[in-house]
């Protein structure tokens, strides 16, 4: 499946006033509160650390409302921190593809994005809640974050990233930098609800110093025109550890190529990658995952499994394992097939209709590990899954 045809240059990007800013979000239209309500995001704005919202270019909102971290406009932040420049363009470098130099190259007062820092020491429980949000017609969405979490220190953020309804087709090039500082922890939580016609190029890097861990949890379950991501973590520091989760719906006729990729420079890392994929109508889904093992002690397993509901949609995975070191353990499963009529049937005999097995089989097969979450998280996460399995 190749998307790297798409041509940025295609789209325009909006002026960065072109949508006003706003002071609390029960100031946003109707159609906005309901998607971040439906999405768990935001809801109780004034329980999180902290609060972005960009739409189109603008960023029509950002608050800090903890002592333990810091939110800031990415241009704000560079502008007050000299020293941010140094995590700039870093962990993604600017050349890697066509898409991270056409946002390298967009004029500084048109990129925007969000600046997270977890200040050093400090533990937050509470999420730092980001929205991304698509607003116009043929736009294209420049996105430029920086996260660091600094020594010893914990943050968790949510995202949701969608586009309003009707827009046609647009854009979103976002670029995302991590850097995780000895001991610290980040657990990011990435929701995304796009339109049929949305092209999407995310592109995101790792660092993780000693004893660090990151947390990834990415959840689509919406229709998508086309989406290409592959997020690579850097665990350069002894004993840190990455996770991966994924759970993706393919229907109508998205395209998706989504993956992770974790390279286990330090000795004893280790990484773990699950995907759970559904497809149906014609989507088609390529799922990757690379683990490279190049250090004494390192682990790390890949699974994916994939459940395809209809003849005409596809799922491809593609595991890579590469062992650089011999004092290394790496390992992967792969699995792809459609229900089995056993289970149905089986279902059935004890009185649930087909339909009700269906739902219950997906539903099991769709098992999220949740307990790297904060409880008020892992709830909306849940309710989430729970929400858009009954339109199944």
């Amino acid at each position: 499946m190749a998307m790297q045809d798409l041509d940025p240059s295609e789209f325009k990007t909006q002026a960065p006033d072109a949508h006003g800013q706003v002071s609390t979000l029960k100031e946003l239209g109707d159609e906005m509160k309901a998607k971040l309500a439906r999405l768990g995001l935001m809801i109780a704005e004034e329980a999180g650390a902290g609060t972005y919202l960009q739409r189109d270019q603008t960023t029509s909102l950002c608050s800090t409302r903890s002592k333990g971290v810091e939110v800031l406009p990415i241009r704000q932040a560079l502008q007050r921190y000299d020293w941010l420049k140094d995590y700039s363009w870093v962990a993604v470098k600017a050349d890697t593809d066509k898409f991270t130099r056409d946002a390298a190259s967009a004029p500084p007062d048109v990129v925007q994005g969000y600046f997270v820092r977890g200040l050093k020491g400090q533990v937050e429980r509470a999420p730092v809640q980001t929205c991304l949000y698509v607003e116009s017609r043929s736009t294209k969405q420049v996105v430029h974050n920086i996260v660091i979490a600094e020594e010893g220190s914990e943050i968790n953020i949510i995202t949701g990233c969608l586009a309003h309804g009707g827009i046609g087709r647009a854009m979103h090039e976002g670029i995302s930098e991590f850097y995780v500082k000895k001991g610290a922890k980040v657990t990011f939580t990435m929701i995304h609800e796009w339109q049929e016609q949305m092209e999407v190029r995310p592109r995101t890097a790792i660092v993780l110093d000693e004893g660090a861990a990151f947390i990834n949890n990415y959840i689509a379950l919406k229709p998508v025109g086309s989406i290409q991501s592959n997020p690579i973590a850097y665990l350069n520091g002894d004993n840190s550890r990455v996770m991966f989760q994924t759970i993706l719906y393919g229907k109508g006729s998205s395209r998706m190529d989504l993956g992770s990729r974790a390279v286990l420079k330090g000795r004893n890392t280790s990484a773990e990658m699950v995907s759970r994929i559904i497809t149906r109508d014609k989507a088609d889904v390529v799922a990757r995952g690379l683990i490279v093992g190049d250090a004494p002690g390192a682990k790390g397993h890949l699974e994916c499994r994939g459940l395809l509901l209809s003849d005409t949609s596809r799922i491809d995975s593609i595991p890579e394992l590469d062992a650089k070191n011999p004092d290394v353990n790496i390992t992967h499963e792969a699995a792809v097939g459609k229900i089995s009529p056993d289970e149905i049937n089986y279902l059935m005999a004890r009185g649930a209709t087909e339909d009700e097995a269906t739902s219950m089989i997906i539903n099991g097969f769709l098992s999220f590990d949740l307990s790297e979450l904060p409880p008020e998280i892992a709830k909306e996460t849940k309710k989430l899954v729970d929400q858009t399995m009954k339109g199944l």
